[in-house]
C-alpha cells in the first residue's frame, strides 16, 4: 500500500484518476488530503469537509476477473468495510443507506463515490473516494449529518481512523477475488437502512410514494415493495429514500 498525503486539492478522485493516466500506479495506492475543495458524492452531490476535522481520501484498486455486471459488489465491499471499521471504533447504530451512505443512528457520517474503468466485460480498475465526518460538530444546512465525535462524544485521531478503515476495506475487497458475491450481498442487506420498514421515497419528478425495502438485486437495484405499484426495482437515479 502506497499512501500519498496532500495538503489541499480539488478532488482526491480526480487527482488519482489523472495520476493513473500519467503513471503506472501501484495497486492500492491511497491519496489523502487535509482539505478537499471540490469533493463530489453520488448523483452529483457535493461533499464538503472542514480542514483537519474529517477524512477525505481515494483508493486506486486493480481488479482481475470481476465482471462488469457485478460491479456493484465493489460498492458493497467498501460500504461493509467502512461499517466494520466503525464497529471496531465503537460507533453506535451503524447502517448503510442505499447505495453506500454510512449512517450512525440515522445521521450520515460517511459517503462513497466509486468510478470504475471497464475493459470489455470486466472491471479493470476503480477509483474509490471516501469521506468520513470524524470530529466535526457543526454542519451548516445539513440537519441529517453526523460525525464520529457527535456519535460518541470522543475526539479521534484522523490517522488512526484512516488505518482502521483502509485495513477493513482492503480485507473486504479481497473477498471479491474469492467470488463471495452472494455472501457479501447477504451481509450488505443485513446492514441496509430501513430494510423491512415502511419508508417514504421520492422520484426525479418530486413525487412521493410509500414502500418497504426488501433488499438489492445482483446489479445493485433497490428492491421495493411499493404501496400502490407492487414489487419494483430501482436504479441509482430513479429513486431517493427520504426516510
Amino acid at each position: 500500500m502506497n499512501i500519498i498525503k496532500l495538503n489541499a486539492i480539488d478532488s482526491t478522485n480526480s487527482y488519482l484518476k489523472q495520476l493513473a493516466k500519467e503513471t503506472q500506479l501501484q495497486d492500492e495506492t491511497v491519496v489523502v488530503t487535509n482539505k478537499q475543495l471540490s469533493g463530489r458524492g453520488q448523483m452529483g452531490n457535493g461533499w464538503s469537509s472542514r480542514e483537519g476535522q474529517s477524512l477525505t481520501f481515494s483508493i486506486f484498486k486493480v481488479f482481475n476477473g470481476l465482471l462488469a455486471e457485478r460491479q456493484f459488489a465493489i460498492s458493497m465491499a467498501v460500504s461493509l468495510g467502512i461499517a466494520a471499521a466503525m464497529n471496531e471504533l465503537n460507533i453506535p447504530n451503524i447502517s448503510i443507506k442505499w447505495p453506500n451512505d454510512i449512517l450512525s443512528a440515522k445521521r450520515k457520517i460517511g459517503g462513497i463515490l466509486i468510478e470504475n474503468v471497464l475493459e470489455g466485460n470486466f472491471v479493470k480498475q476503480a477509483v474509490i473516494g471516501i469521506g468520513i465526518n470524524v470530529n466535526e460538530t457543526h454542519f451548516l444546512k445539513l440537519p441529517q449529518a453526523g460525525s464520529l465525535k457527535l456519535a460518541t462524544g470522543k475526539t479521534f485521531q484522523l490517522d488512526e481512523v484512516l488505518q482502521i478503515i483502509l485495513k477493513s476495506v482492503f480485507n473486504n475487497l479481497e473477498m471479491l477475488s474469492q467470488n463471495d458475491f452472494l455472501k457479501m450481498k447477504q451481509l450488505y442487506e443485513n446492514h441496509l437502512f430501513q430494510k423491512e420498514k415502511v419508508s417514504v421515497f421520492e422520484t426525479p419528478t418530486a413525487s412521493h410514494f410509500n414502500g418497504i425495502i426488501k433488499g438489492v438485486s445482483e446489479i445493485g437495484e433497490l428492491l421495493v415493495d411499493t404501496e400502490n405499484q407492487g414489487f419494483r426495482k430501482f436504479q441509482l437515479k430513479e429513486v431517493k429514500l427520504i426516510f
